[in-house]
């Protein structure tokens, strides 16, 4: 098979898995944590920095909010099982400033869930996983983008960086923003970077420092965000409350 052939073969098969793959370097995580930990790591670590953590992963999922909450229906997704989907190119609002603004605000979600364990190299190797991972994805979403639109995507594409956002060259958004999409689409990544925060948390205090008890702030973070998780799942599945035409 052609490389080109190959590398879209491929990565039409990492993005049906994309929501889950990533959760296996959970497991290097956790691993690293015990028995890569530098000395005197534990005690020089502030008080706030798994907060500060869990705040740059909450920016990478604002990222993603920015870009879902303007989307119209048919872009924008998590569909898995389906495949490539794109009713229309979307290149206004975060699509104005890179190509793949979903994809910029996960880096940033596990790049911030990487840095708990405060080492350096653990961030490398995400960075690097993720590259790996994604620019195959990337390069399969993008085949499917020209063969569907042609020259629109051409032109959009040489102006428009691929991950790497640029600062200047906003396009307003097409739509207005929609809070009930942002909720509908996007529950399911609030509840995963709470859980892992949650996970890391708890092997920490069990595992590596062998303590019998856990903080009580990151329990109530923990229950809170479930709470909203199991909430608006319930919404998504047996209301129309958060659903929105066009959306």
């Amino acid at each position: 098979m052609p490389l080109r052939e190959e590398l879209e073969r491929s990565g039409n098969w990492l993005f049906r898995w994309r929501s889950y793959l990533p959760l296996l370097l959970i497991v290097p995580m956790l691993l690293a944590m015990q028995y890569a930990r530098f000395p005197g790591a534990k005690d020089a670590r502030p008080d706030l920095w798994p907060l500060a953590c869990i705040g740059i992963s909450f920016c990478g999922l604002a990222i993603r909010a920015v870009t879902v909450g303007h989307a119209p229906a048919g872009t924008s997704g998590r569909n898995t099982k389906g495949g490539q989907i794109a009713e229309s190119l979307s290149t206004t609002g975060m699509y104005s400033l890179v190509r793949h603004p979903l994809y910029l605000g996960n880096f940033v979600i596990w790049i911030g869930v990487s840095m708990y364990a405060m080492i350096w190299w653990l961030s490398a190797l995400v960075a690097l996983v993720f590259w790996l991972y994604y620019e195959r994805i990337m390069f399969a979403e993008e085949e499917f983008l020209r063969r569907k639109f042609g020259d629109a995507f051409l032109r959009w594409a040489q102006g428009t960086p691929a991950f790497l956002p640029k600062l200047r060259g906003w396009k307003p958004p097409e739509l207005p923003f929609s809070l009930r999409s942002v909720l509908r689409r996007e529950y399911p990544g609030l509840f995963g970077i709470i859980a892992s925060f949650y996970l890391l948390e708890v092997y920490e205090r069990l595992v590596v420092e062998r303590q019998q008890t856990i903080e009580p702030l990151w329990t109530g973070i923990f229950l809170a965000g479930l709470l909203v998780f199991l909430v608006l799942r319930t919404l998504k599945r047996k209301t129309t409350l958060l659903t929105v035409a066009g959306r």
